[in-house]
């Protein structure tokens, strides 16, 4: 009988620091952040579970060494959310979890990928349903979900959620409130990953940079590894684990807050920045 995997303190908070400059380091058991002769913060080091830097953000030794000594990973990102890497302690929870993942991973088990593609396309649904209607789109999705239930390989699990997304995508800037820019939904080429240099790829790309630091973290916490998965695969280093575990929560978790954000007026084309060639979230 399998045991439930848990994590070491499933109540601890994410630190995110984020302030380009910053210093964090240790003090008197808590993380101190600073930039220049500015205290920014000072939290204590017990409700702190996962450290996530984001962009130009420098930490002591010590506060290194304290996170990896208390098992607490630590995730790096760029300034537009791609994850860059990560630290961890040498001593992660749940051992055997962990040889029964790799076990899992090189058996190729398409029963536990479906799930995730049946979820992922099951959520895409759910957010066109919820934020603009497009009834054929969403009975399409919904059929594209039994389509994955019964797949019986990897490549046609890829080909089912691909066509889905792109059904999806393609209606994406109709979500748009009307009151929106409406240069946000016309400059929206298709989904692109990095490279995008229109608003809405922009923050989806943020988004789902987050999103995956927070999956690698709660893996890392559970004392799996990111790399070996089912779905993705784990060439060229990529982390499959926790992309396999992100999927089904990028439209409920991300595409959700993206286009509330928009809707709400909290993001428009004036929260972007092109400089040297790139294009980002500006600071603010």
């Amino acid at each position: 009988m399998l045991s439930r995997i848990v994590p070491p303190d499933p109540a601890g908070e994410t630190l995110h620091l984020t302030v380009p400059g910053s210093r964090a380091s240790m003090s008197a058991g808590r993380i101190t952040v600073v930039k220049g002769d500015e205290r920014l913060a000072s939290i204590p080091l017990e409700r702190v579970s996962a450290v996530v830097v984001h962009g130009n953000v420098d930490l002591s030794g010590a506060l290194l060494r304290e996170l990896m000594w208390r098992g607490l990973p630590c995730v790096w990102c760029t300034g537009a959310g791609r994850v860059v890497g990560w630290t961890n302690g040498v001593k992660p929870p749940n051992g055997g979890a962990r040889f029964r993942q790799f076990a899992a991973s090189a058996e190729g088990r398409v029963d536990i990928a479906r799930e995730f593609v049946v979820a992922k396309v099951a959520n895409q649904a759910t957010i066109l349903r919820r934020f603009g209607g497009m009834p054929a789109v969403v009975k399409r999705l919904r059929s594209a979900t039994r389509l994955a239930s019964t797949a019986t390989s990897t490549g046609q699990l890829f080909g089912i959620e691909g066509r889905a997304a792109a059904e999806y995508f393609a209606g994406f800037p109709g979500l748009l409130a009307p009151g929106v820019d409406a240069g946000v939904a016309e400059s929206f080429p298709g989904r692109v990953g990095r490279g995008a240099t229109d608003p809405l790829n922009i923050a989806l790309n943020y988004g789902y940079g987050m999103l995956l630091s927070e999956v690698i973290r709660a893996v890392l916490a559970c004392g799996l590894d990111p790399h070996a998965g089912v779905l993705h695969s784990s060439g060229r280093n990529k982390p499959a684990l926790a992309l396999d575990l992100m999927e089904e929560f990028r439209p409920p978790v991300v595409d959700s807050a993206i286009l509330a954000a928009f809707n709400n007026g909290e993001l428009g084309r004036l929260s972007f920045t092109h400089v040297l060639g790139g294009a980002r979230l500006t600071q603010s």
